[in-house]
């Protein structure tokens, strides 16, 4: 073996080496049991370098008994015999190495043997070479050197020749508007021009100058032209550029040239869907709001100046995206305009089709400035406007066939009636129509719209509510209980609170009654069937439309202006009662030949009343109060004292005053129940003006003295009203005890109590009825 030569000590530390550094970097790894392991715990590693046999072994003594040791004696022969083999497969694998190794060696050593003798042989050549070229280049030194001097001395006339030739050739760069070519040419001779154009060249400088300012001109005039190719006009202002030419001024005025071609444009005008779409289907409008067709508004000009713009100076993109913005609000407030003057859905839509046309076109020119972002705003707020606008133009149109109840109804019979149906009409086919617009304006086939359809949906639903909560504040307004707000003072320039017809709020009342009862269910009926698709929009606090509130806002709404309705009136009468009695001085009354003549104005009224109700208020079932009996008085009624006391102030008149302690027996012995609820019928709305005009005559009665005269016609009076009443009201015991109690209050007030005698008293009666029959 080739490593014979090597001392056995050598070897063996050698070997041992190999061995310990293989073994040692799995030293953790030994296949040794898990027990015995842990059990020899604190014993040296035995694959270690500073490894003791002797201390090994003491210990192994020492911690072991016969059996371990056999165990371990085992285990280390079958731990040398391992290594046994890999020590003779690890020195057969090196001993190939070593072998083919050797007779590289050998090879190598053969293959140098005759490498000196060529490689002295190779250096005379490479002398002989050098020698050979050192004489060329000492016979051709000075041939060579007359050359170049001549090149450069070539070169340098050229360069003269062509400065000296620089204005003609600029000139015809310019007839033949190769500006590309005189910007080259001027750069190229610009660093002679600086090193000698105040000296030798100073003629040629000037005369390029002078070319070269027309090239300017020429391409300033070419980057301002519209006719011009935008590629051309971006070449034209980099030539700018490459001549130190302030193109930042340039920039600016072609800046305010497209700023001022935004504001002569003139969006205003209704634009025509097929100029401006023509790939995008149409929608025809109805017969009754026809599209015009107008000539199309400039803004795809506009759009093209800005792209040019664009290419030309890249670096003008905030103020480009500022002026595209400004040419989308102007866009929108034009819309924003015409929805004022109340546009409809046909027309909207195609304004906001235009709109959305030049938006894509803009984002495709200049993506940097996200209009559709922008305009998706705009629109929103638009739109939304729209349908604020529509619920407005509804209420509008309700008040007004409302305040057609103040004009004279000439040709008229039920002019009440009349207003009525017209304004029931007003509100059916009203939201009937404004929601059938909003459905059109859905079915829009236009990418804005329908970005837009769910909150469209939404704002419909909200705006109905919103609808009509504004339209119970606007009939309070016209009933006269609210106090305008300053958008309504018009409104109120046109109804003023004390001039307001006791009609209308007797139609408002119905009106409030047709739509808690109808309207409402009606309307919920065409959302439902018409906004299926996008369904119930809901908010964080609730639905947009209730329609149980709005039914409890309006049922709560009718019985207030039933109520307020029958104030009116009643304080109209009672005006008139109020001046009939203050206006006499009862003490000095004369005997009473008839009826007075304030009894034919009361009942005129209560006609009116009647009149009116019966164009409004259907029919009631026929009711009578009933009558329980009591031993107590009624509320309006005096004690029994209090009444001995009154005619027991005379005792030689108790004979003439015997039919007056007949009425007040009557009080003692029923109870009547004068006021109860007010019902949308004829004979309810009726009972309760009788009831509260006679409980106010006995009011005024109790604030008055009279005499015996005075008492008589009081009592005169109110037997007249007996039968008249009759036909009248509902309820006659009601009517006839009212009549009692002003009887009873005037007797209470009188200082001789005697009432006229039957017979006197009936024939008067019939006399006015005659009169009055006749």
């Amino acid at each position: 073996m080739v490593v014979d030569d090597v001392p056995m000590d050598d070897k063996v530390k050698r070997t041992r080496d190999l061995l310990s550094s293989f073994y040692s970097q799995d030293a953790s790894h030994t296949s040794a049991p898990v027990n015995t392991t842990s059990r020899f715990a604190t014993l040296d590693t035995i694959n270690t370098t500073s490894f003791d046999a002797d201390q090994y072994m003491n210990l192994l003594v020492q911690k072991s008994n016969l059996e371990g040791l056999l165990q371990r004696h085992v285990e280390m022969a079958a731990e040398i015999k391992n290594l046994d083999t890999d020590l003779q497969m690890l020195v057969y694998e090196n001993y190939n190495k070593f072998i083919s190794a050797t007779d590289t060696i050998k090879r190598m050593k053969n293959n140098i043997v005759g490498m000196e003798v060529n490689m002295e042989q190779l250096l005379e050549k490479i002398m002989s070479v050098q020698s050979r070229s050192d004489g060329v280049n000492t016979s051709l030194f000075e041939k060579r050197e007359h050359i170049e001097k001549l090149h450069r001395t070539r070169n340098l006339l050229r360069k003269v020749q062509f400065i000296y030739d620089l204005p003609t050739t600029l000139g015809k760069c310019i007839k033949s508007e190769a500006y590309g070519d005189a910007v080259r040419f001027y750069t190229g001779a610009m660093p002679i021009f600086k090193a000698y154009g105040d000296s030798s060249f100073q003629d040629c400088k000037k005369a390029s100058e002078e070319v070269m300012s027309v090239i300017i001109n020429k391409l300033q005039d070419k980057v301002s032209s519209d006719s011009e190719s935008i590629q051309a006009r971006a070449e034209a202002v980099m030539l700018l550029k490459q001549l130190d030419f302030p193109v930042e001024n340039l920039k600016s005025k072609l800046l305010e040239k497209l700023e001022q071609f935004l504001g002569e444009l003139d969006l205003s005008k209704e634009i025509s869907i097929g100029s401006a779409i023509p790939h995008e289907s149409t929608n025809e409008g109805s017969e009754s709001d026809p599209v015009t067709p107008l000539p199309e508004v400039p803004t795809r000009e506009f759009v093209e100046a800005v792209h040019a713009y664009h290419v030309i100076f890249p670096d003008s993109e905030q103020q480009l995206v500022k002026l595209v913005q400004d040419l989308t609000t102007r866009h929108f407030e034009a819309a924003k305009q015409q929805i004022r003057e109340q546009i409809s859905s046909a027309k909207l839509a195609n304004r906001l089709r235009f709109i959305w046309t030049d938006v894509l076109l803009i984002n495709e020119v200049l993506p940097e400035a996200a209009l559709q972002d922008f305009a998706l705003e705009a629109a929103c707020v638009a739109v939304k406007q729209y349908v604020a606008s529509a619920y407005f133009h509804l209420l509008h149109e309700i008040s007004d066939t409302l305040l057609q109840i103040q004009k004279d109804g000439i040709g008229e019979e039920y002019p009440l009636r009349a207003a009525l149906e017209a304004s029931k009409n007003a509100v059916i086919q009203g939201s009937t129509k404004v929601l059938s617009d909003f459905c059109c304006l859905l079915d829009e086939d236009l990418g804005l719209i329908l970005k837009l359809r769910d909150m469209i949906i939404s704002w419909v639903q909200e705006g109905f509510q919103t609808f009509f909560k504004q339209l119970n504040d606007r009939l309070l307004l016209l009933s006269g209980k609210n106090v305008p707000m300053a958008h309504e003072q018009f409104l109120a320039e046109r109804l003023q609170a004390d001039k307001v017809p006791a009609g209308l709020v007797l139609v408002i009342s119905q009106l409030s009654v047709f739509i808690e009862r109808d309207a409402v269910s009606r309307i919920t009926e065409e959302i439902v069937s018409s906004l299926s698709a996008g369904g119930v929009q809901l908010y964080e606090h609730g639905p947009a439309f209730v329609p149980a509130e709005v039914r409890h806002t309006f049922r709560s709404a009718g019985e207030k202006f039933l109520q307020h309705y029958i104030n009116m009136r009643t304080q109209r009468i009672s005006v008139l009662l109020r001046k009939r009695l203050t206006a006499p001085n009862w003490i000095k009354h004369k005997e009473p030949r008839e009826v007075h003549m304030f009894v034919d104005l009361f009942l005129q009224e209560l006609g009116a009343v009647g009149t009116e109700v019966k164009q409004i208020l259907p029919q009631g079932l026929p009711r009578k109060h009933s009558r329980t009996e009591s031993n107590g008085s009624t509320s309006s009624s005096r004690s029994n004292t209090l009444r001995d006391d009154k005619l027991g102030r005379s005792t030689t008149n108790r004979a003439r005053s015997q039919l007056l302690e007949t009425h007040l027996a009557k009080l003692f012995k029923q109870k009547m129940e004068i006021f109860t609820k007010v019902e949308h019928t004829q004979e309810s709305v009726v009972m309760t003006i009788v009831k509260l005009c006679l409980k106010s005559l006995q009011e005024f009665v109790r604030l008055q003295t009279f005499n015996r005269s005075g008492f008589q016609q009081i009592q005169l009076d109110m037997q007249y009203l007996r039968p008249t009443l009759k036909d009248t009201a509902e309820d006659e015991a009601a009517v006839g005890f009212l009549l009692d109690e002003v009887i009873v209050a005037a007797a209470e007030r009188c200082l001789d109590p005697s009432p006229l005698e039957p017979a006197i008293l009936d024939r008067l009666v019939h006399a006015k009825l005659a009169r009055t029959t006749d």
